[in-house]
C-alpha cells in the first residue's frame, strides 16, 4: 500500500511539474521582458526548485570516458563483463595502446574490484572513487540492479546470495585481485574472503580494503544503528516493506523502497538539505552558474535511489545490526560458519572518517580483531580527520589523503601470500 500511495502522489503532481516546465520555458524566452527582471528570475527559480524537488530521478550514468595518466588523456570504455539478475560487473577498460605507451615494460596495473553499497543509492555514487583509482588501476565495480526492475520469476536475493555473487565475481577476475568494500558491503566482503580462505580458493583477493563499514555496529553506535537495535524485525517488516506496483517489471516483489531510504537520509541532515535548497534558489536568481551546476550534480546523484529486496534488507538488519553475528563469530553463510581467522594471505586495510555519522569510529577497525591470523605487517588502519561518511570515499580529502594511502597499500601487497 505504501508504494501505491507514493506512485499516486507522484502521478498527482505530474500536471504541476509539466506546468512548471512550460512556465519556465516562457520565462526564459528572450522575447519575454520578465526574463531580465528580478521578479521574473525569482518566479523561474521557484518553479525550478519545485520541479527538482518533485521529480523522479532515474539511474545516473558513470560518464567516465577518459582518464589521465602522466598528464596524457587515455580513453575509457565501460563494459559489462559478468551478469546476474541482481548485479552487473562493470569494467572500466582503458585504451590498451595508450597504456602500452605509458607503461612500456612495466608490470600491468593492479586489478581492483570496488564493491559498491546496496543500500539505496546506485553504484554511480562511487563515481569519484572509480575516477580517482582509474589512472593507476584496472578498475571493476559491482553495479547492483534496482529490485523493482527484476521480475519475480528471476527469484529471490538475500545476503547469502550477495556473498555468493562476490565470490563468483572474484573467481571470474582471477587471483590477486584487490577488493575495496565501501560501507554496507564490508561484512559481506569480509565473509566472502573468509569463505574463500576456508576453501583454499586460488582466487582469494590479494588485499581487502574496508571503508566506513558496520563490521561491529556495537562500537560508537550512530542514529541508524540505534534505530535498528530499538525496533523489532517485525516492525521493519510491517512499516517499511511494500509491494512493487504493477507498473514496474518487478511487480508484486516485496521490497524496501528506495524512497523510504532517501527520506531517512534527508531527515538525518534536514537543516543542511534545506540550506542547500535555499542556496540553489539564490544561485538561480543571481545567475551563479557554478553554484547551480554543483547543486544539480550532487542532488541528481543523491536523489537517485533503488529498491532492495525484502529478504536482503531484513537479513542484513537481523544478522548485522541486531544480532551482531559477525563480530560474535556466529555469522553463517547458508548454514556454514564463517571464519575470518582462516584468512592468512590477504592484506587488510580499514578506513574510517572522524565525523562519520553512519558507521562510527571503531566499527570498521573491528575487522582487524577478527582476522587474527593475518601477519601484523599486513594490517593497516587509517582514520581520516575532518570527514563524514561521504568523505571517506569521495571528495577532495579522499583524493588527496585517502586514495594515495590505498594506492600505496595495494602496491605494498601486490599478491596474496600462499
Amino acid at each position: 500500500m505504501l508504494y501505491h500511495v507514493y506512485e499516486l502522489n507522484h502521478a498527482a503532481l505530474a500536471p504541476l511539474r509539466m506546468a512548471s516546465q512550460w512556465s519556465q520555458t516562457l520565462l526564459h524566452s528572450p522575447l519575454n521582458p520578465l526574463s531580465r527582471t528580478v521578479p521574473g528570475r525569482t518566479l523561474s527559480a521557484l518553479l525550478d526548485v519545485f520541479e527538482s524537488a518533485t521529480r523522479r530521478y532515474g539511474k545516473p550514468e558513470f560518464g567516465l570516458n577518459e582518464t589521465h595518466i602522466n598528464g596524457t588523456p587515455v580513453a575509457v570504455t565501460q563494459k559489462a563483463v559478468w551478469r546476474r539478475p541482481f548485479c552487473t560487473l562493470q569494467h572500466f577498460q582503458r585504451d590498451a595502446a595508450a597504456l602500452a605507451k605509458q607503461h612500456g615494460k612495466r608490470r600491468p596495473d593492479p586489478k581492483v574490484l570496488i564493491v559498491a553499497p546496496m543500500s539505496g543509492h546506485y553504484a554511480t555514487l562511487l563515481r569519484g572513487t572509480v575516477e580517482a583509482m582509474l589512472p593507476e588501476h584496472d578498475v571493476y565495480i559491482t553495479d547492483w540492479i534496482d529490485a523493482r526492475m527484476v521480475p519475480l520469476y528471476r527469484g529471490r536475493f538475500d545476503l547469502d546470495d550477495y556473498i555468493d555473487y562476490l565470490i563468483a565475481m572474484l573467481q571470474h577476475l582471477g587471483p590477486d585481485c584487490h577488493v575495496i568494500a565501501v560501507c554496507q558491503p564490508g561484512p559481506a566482503a569480509l565473509a566472502a574472503t573468509a569463505l574463500m580462505a576456508q576453501d583454499k580458493d586460488p582466487a582469494q583477493p590479494a588485499s581487502l580494503i574496508i571503508m566506513g563499514s558496520p563490521i561491529d555496529p556495537r562500537l560508537s553506535p550512530t542514529l541508524p544503528n540505534k534505530l535498528a537495535e530499538e525496533r523489532s524485525l517485525q516492525w521493519f517488516r510491517d512499516h517499511v516493506i511494500s509491494l512493487v506496483p504493477i507498473t514496474h517489471p518487478g511487480a508484486f516483489r516485496r521490497v524496501y523502497p528506495g524512497f523510504i531510504q532517501l527520506s531517512s537520509f534527508l531527515s538525518m541532515n534536514q537543516e543542511s538539505h534545506v540550506d542547500a535548497q535555499y542556496r540553489f534558489f539564490r544561485s538561480l536568481i543571481t545567475g551563479d552558474d557554478d553554484g547551480e551546476n554543483k547543486h544539480r550534480a550532487f542532488y541528481d546523484e543523491y536523489l537517485s535511489v533503488m529498491d532492495l529486496t525484502e529478504e536482503f534488507y531484513l537479513q542484513t538488519i537481523k544478522d548485522i545490526f541486531k544480532e551482531y553475528l559477525l563480530p560474535r563469530s556466529l555469522f553463517r553463510h547458508r548454514g556454514r560458519l564463517v571464519k575470518p581467522e582462516c584468512i592468512t594471505g590477504t592484506a587488510l586495510m580499514t578506513v574510517e572518517g572522524e565525523k562519520d555519522d553512519i558507521s562510527g569510529i571503531g566499527q570498521t577497525q573491528a575487522a582487524h580483531n577478527l582476522c587474527i591470523n593475518i601477519p601484523s605487517k599486513r594490517h593497516v588502519d587509517y582514520i581520516q580527520p575532518g570527514v563524514g561518511h561521504y568523505g571517506v570515499f569521495n571528495g577532495s580529502r579522499f583524493r588527496a589523503e585517502i586514495q594515495p594511502r590505498m594506492r600505496d597499500f595495494i602496491r605494498a601487497f601486490p599478491k596474496r601470500t600462499r
